[in-house]
């Protein structure tokens, strides 16, 4: 089974670190279902789960009551590629995008290290403010064998 193209799957969970999990299983299959190898899907697996730890702990200060959206789809660019789009959104405090970024590698000690891991694994991260509060991070990612063929 493939994941159709331009048809979203959606779901909504509530800010509880108890239901990663269940998040990563479904980020697991989605990658499955979109031609992602093992070692890419754990990649994007880490990638949102540490994106949506970071939501519960700086967008809702930890409140494991308040809604995350996520959006998984397959998009088709106009340069043949195809790419698995990620899209998470809070409704918590607001940040300023540029001020979202991971501390500096040379300061070695626990935590910390969340944006800088998403960045790593992903091909596009994009944060901005989502309507009506809150934020709306989008996390691109090149479906194998879908990339723009060179001739």
């Amino acid at each position: 089974m493939t994941l159709p193209l331009g048809k979203p799957i959606r779901l909504t969970v509530l800010s509880d670190p108890a239901h990663l999990p269940l998040v990563r299983c479904m980020v697991e299959r989605v990658c499955e279902m979109a031609g992602f190898d093992a070692a890419g899907a754990h990649r994007i697996m880490l990638s949102v789960d540490e994106a949506m730890t970071n939501i519960i702990r700086h967008a809702y200060d930890g409140d494991t009551h308040q809604p995350i959206d996520v959006e998984f789809s397959i998009e088709a660019h106009d340069d043949g590629c195809e790419c698995l789009r990620i899209r998470l959104r809070d409704y918590g405090r607001r940040e300023d995008p540029a001020r979202i970024r991971s501390r500096d590698l040379q300061d070695v000690r626990p935590g910390g290290l969340g944006v800088h891991i998403i960045k790593e694994c992903m091909d596009s991260v994009q944060y901005e403010p989502a309507e009506g509060g809150g934020t709306a991070l989008t996390l691109m990612k090149s479906i194998p064998g879908k990339e723009q063929m060179t001739s």
